[in-house]
């Protein structure tokens, strides 16, 4: 197996793109390609002082920037690292691409490159959030942000197979994100969306509010682009402010500070359960090959983690599930 790396992606790439992959040859023993500048991938892998046939290097000219426009940039810049990587992956000499990059030249360039499976008409982006009972699965976080109602059945199908076979999810539910639980609720959008579920083979539980998005009661929630990119990023921010908040108000009293030493194991555990890095990058579903798309500001755990995604995504033939599931809806 080969994971193609972006190398040049990500708000602290190359360093912590290099470091990424270096912790993954070691953990998982798979083989990276890293894309991107090769004098300073090269000068980088000499200076970690990490040396393995299971790292190669591919030159690519041009960094498509974390501000460019997505279809844009793509077009333009054809040797950019994003666009090399993804070819790479078509001409069948990587199994898997990941970036920390521009999200939306990512999707567009995997749509374009790789084509979408049969039966899939638009790519989604999911990502695993932590929950009261551990963890649920949310798409579309911001691959389309105008889908039609079809877009969204498509996306339960696909992240009803994700949950199953990468998360081990049996008969995972699935909700769609409304404004009230009534199937009444929402837009004409989510009203029609919310029929189509309702048809399908899905374990559809109906609407959701915003307050499941961390209660656990659904496994699955189902929501366009533009709202689920809204909830992730707030969901983030949120996580870290509690952070600071709790930092500020404990070390203001020393009662505080001696509390926080007491319950210094249950705040690692806390700071882990939410923290991004953990679950890796975010896989885009629909596209006819593995594509795992990371956090801006992903550190090397985060990519080493989103690598560990990419494989196991290949090793379960994901992708071969799904074309074989939607034939039945």
């Amino acid at each position: 197996m080969k994971i193609i790396v972006d190398a040049m992606g990500g708000d602290y790439a190359p360093e912590v793109a290099i470091d990424g992959a270096i912790a993954a040859v070691k953990e998982y023993g798979i083989e990276i390609g890293l894309v991107g500048d090769e004098d300073k991938i090269k000068g980088l892998l000499k200076k970690s002082k990490f040396s393995s046939e299971l790292i190669s290097v591919y030159h690519s000219q041009e960094v498509i920037g974390m501000n460019e426009s997505a279809a844009t940039s793509f077009r333009r810049k054809r040797n950019s690292s994003i666009a090399i990587g993804l070819k790479l992956v078509k001409d069948g000499q990587g199994d898997a691409f990941f970036s920390a990059g521009n999200t939306g030249a990512v999707v567009c360039a995997a749509t374009l490159t790789l084509g979408m499976l049969p039966g899939i008409e638009r790519p989604g982006i999911g990502t695993v959030m932590p929950s009261l009972k551990g963890i649920s699965f949310i798409i579309d976080v911001g691959a389309n942000i105008d889908p039609k109602p079809i877009h969204l059945l498509q996306y339960g199908i696909m992240a009803d197979i994700y949950t199953r076979e990468i998360l081990n999810k049996l008969n995972p539910t699935i909700g769609l994100l409304s404004v009230g639980e009534e199937e009444s609720k929402g837009t004409d959008f989510i009203r029609d969306s919310h029929e189509l579920l309702c048809q399908s083979r899905l374990n559809f539980i109906g609407n959701v509010e915003g307050k499941h998005l961390f209660s656990g009661d659904c496994d699955i929630i189902i929501c366009d682009g533009f709202v689920g990119n809204v909830a992730l990023k707030v969901s983030e921010a949120l996580a870290e402010a509690l952070q600071k908040f709790l930092k500020k108000h404990i070390l203001n009293h020393p009662l505080g500070i001696l509390g926080a030493l007491l319950l210094k194991t249950s705040f690692k555990k806390f700071k882990k359960e939410i923290d991004y890095s953990e679950y890796g990058g975010a896989p885009l579903l629909g596209a006819n090959g593995v594509v795992i798309i990371g956090h801006g500001r992903s550190n090397a755990k985060a990519i080493k983690n989103a690598i560990r995604v990419a494989k196991k995504e290949v090793e379960y033939r994901f992708n071969e599930k799904i074309s074989e599931v939607i034939t039945q809806h």
